[in-house]
């Protein structure tokens, strides 16, 4: 996934495909500017460990079918460098050497399939729709010329993903997701896209409706729930995480509502804004050594197109004391824009790329 504001889909999507027979290596990064990263949502695991060495790595895969690590240095090594030298030479945001900078990460997997989730929308890292697609197309284009068969899905980031941003709210939605306690529908249905993409590509599947059928089943018999919990133990997080995930995760000392000054449809959504907030608050970095708050955060958030008036909560804030709350909630307050008429409501997934 290019990544997103309450983008949690990586800690469900993995152990889904890993209970229908998939082995799933995941490389994954940390927060990013306004998007947040899987990397700090699993470090909210008390002992989660992100770094295993390369064999232990491989066992985990073989074992449980899925492990979420950080890049090692001995990972796609000169990637490095070249993020180093982009950061200075204003090349962040060239096309090629980001798809350059993904597939380095992701052709050391050796993978025999790979789906790519590219965002669109306020909260995405490209700001249009076009460069987007562009940067999609690229990734499946230099990625199948690789010889690994790929294909990309171009999935909505004009609002919230999940119900919730932050770090430990994030891992709880996951649970409560793989658990069946609570799904999201838009959460739901860009998961379950990006899974049949890979049980299809991977020839674990013959088709859509085959594919959704064994996912909506490893999700109701609990296999996949019990795959994340295989995970998190194999990564020396705690063994019974997945039944007392309340009990491990942080919580932030003061959490209420903030309340929309008028009433109306929520007609729009600054994502970025919305994913900017959470690193003010303490919960992403504004530089590589800061420490984050993995209590913070934001859930309950509202969804685009909904009917609200003051009565009713635009999200339920997380914060470690008032002052924090309050900035919050400004945030909150300005990024969330309502109106008389209800919004054009925006596909979830707008576009499959196959080559």
């Amino acid at each position: 996934s290019t990544g997103g504001v309450g983008d949690v889909t990586s800690l469900m999507l993995g152990p889904m495909v890993a209970a229908c027979g998939g082995y799933v290596p995941m490389i994954s990064g940390r927060g990013l500017g306004h998007t947040g990263g899987t990397l700090d949502k699993l470090e909210a695991i008390p002992g989660f460990d992100i770094f295993p060495d390369d064999s232990r790595f491989r066992e985990i895969i073989k074992d449980v079918g899925v492990a979420i690590i950080g890049q090692t240095s001995s990972l796609a090594p000169a990637d490095k460098r070249f993020y180093a030298t982009r950061d200075i030479t204003a090349t962040v945001d060239s096309i090629p050497l980001i798809t350059a900078s993904i597939l380095a990460k992701k052709l050391a997997e050796g993978l025999d399939a790979l789906v790519m989730d590219v965002k669109v929308g306020s909260g995405a890292f490209m700001p249009t729709y076009e460069l987007s697609a562009a940067l999609a197309e690229a990734i499946v284009g230099v990625s199948n010329g690789a010889g690994v068969r790929t294909t990309a899905l171009l999935t909505d980031m004009n609002q919230v993903l999940a119900s919730s941003a932050g770090n430990a709210v994030e891992v709880r939605e996951a649970v409560q997701f793989l658990t069946g306690e609570y799904r999201n529908p838009r959460l739901l249905e860009v998961t379950m896209a990006l899974c049949v993409e890979m049980l299809i590509s991977g020839k674990l599947a013959q088709n859509d409706a085959d594919a959704r059928a064994k996912l909506q089943a490893v999700l109701d018999n609990g296999k996949a729930a019990e795959v994340f919990g295989r995970m998190v133990a194999a990564q020396k997080g705690p063994n019974d995480f997945v039944e007392n995930y309340d009990k491990y995760l942080p919580a932030a000392m003061l959490s209420k509502a903030v309340y929309a000054e008028g009433e109306g449809f929520v007609a729009e959504m600054d994502t970025r804004a919305l994913g900017m907030a959470v690193v003010s608050m303490g919960g992403g970095r504004r530089q590589a050594s800061d420490l984050i708050d993995y209590s913070v955060g934001f859930t309950d958030v509202v969804r685009l197109g909904a009917r609200i008036d003051a009565q009713q909560p635009l999200a339920v804030i997380h914060a470690k004391d008032e002052n924090s709350w309050q900035e919050a909630a400004k945030a909150v307050k300005a990024a969330i824009k309502l109106d008389d008429k209800a919004p054009e409501m925006t596909p979830t997934v707008y576009r499959r790329i196959t080559e």
